[in-house]
């Protein structure tokens, strides 16, 4: 096969897909199926955002670490952190579309996935961060604290079970609705074994 040829092939198999070239596609990630995947699920406060070089000099990553204040799912410790590709060292900034920002003071609930030993990275990228927003007169507690899915930005979602573009259906919610969800999808994920050892 040609080069030409090839290129034409994958042009138009992007083209058929109805799927821009080059933007970053992931694929729609629900609640549920992200409580019930992710390693470790957690609420708490952004402490530190640091770009810096990875190991083989070639990429820019950027460690965001949390401090934990309620873990939903796992047992991650006081702390996590989190690794993303990406970020701004002096005067170089790497972009990786799909991701989620963060800064320092922020309260989130992230949903997880290990990396490595000590590290974690959003479960389906953006769509694993929720930003807490609470108003002056309930900041102790969760009444009146909203939670607010991240944008995704120019990604393009993509059904998992039909394989076509696709909207978020992330919405916001309070925090005791996101929450009530997230353990209500860990009890069912319980629940399963047993139906499928009863007799």
């Amino acid at each position: 096969m040609s080069i030409r040829h090839a290129v034409r092939t994958l042009v138009l198999a992007a083209l058929l897909g109805g799927l821009p070239v080059g933007a970053t596609t992931m694929l729609r990630a629900d609640l549920p199926q992200m409580a019930q995947a992710s390693d470790a699920v957690v609420q708490g406060v952004v402490r530190r955002v640091q770009s810096r070089w990875s190991g083989d000099k070639r990429r820019i990553v950027t460690d965001v670490e949390i401090e934990v204040t309620e873990s939903l799912k796992g047992e991650p410790g006081g702390t996590v952190l989190v690794t993303q590709p990406g970020g701004r060292v002096g005067d170089i900034g790497q972009v990786v579309g799909g991701l989620a920002t963060f800064s320092e003071g922020e309260e989130v609930v992230v949903f997880l996935e290990k990396k490595g030993a000590a590290a974690f990275q959003l479960s389906g990228m953006a769509q694993g961060k929720y930003q807490v927003r609470r108003s002056a007169s309930g900041s102790g507690s969760d009444v009146g604290a909203m939670a607010v899915p991240a944008p995704t930005g120019d990604a393009v979602l993509v059904d998992p079970k039909t394989h076509q573009e696709s909207a978020s259906n992330a919405k916001p919610v309070t925090l005791a609705q996101l929450k009530s969800a997230i353990r209500a999808a860990l009890q069912a994920q319980q629940a399963v074994p047993a139906k499928k050892g009863a007799k």
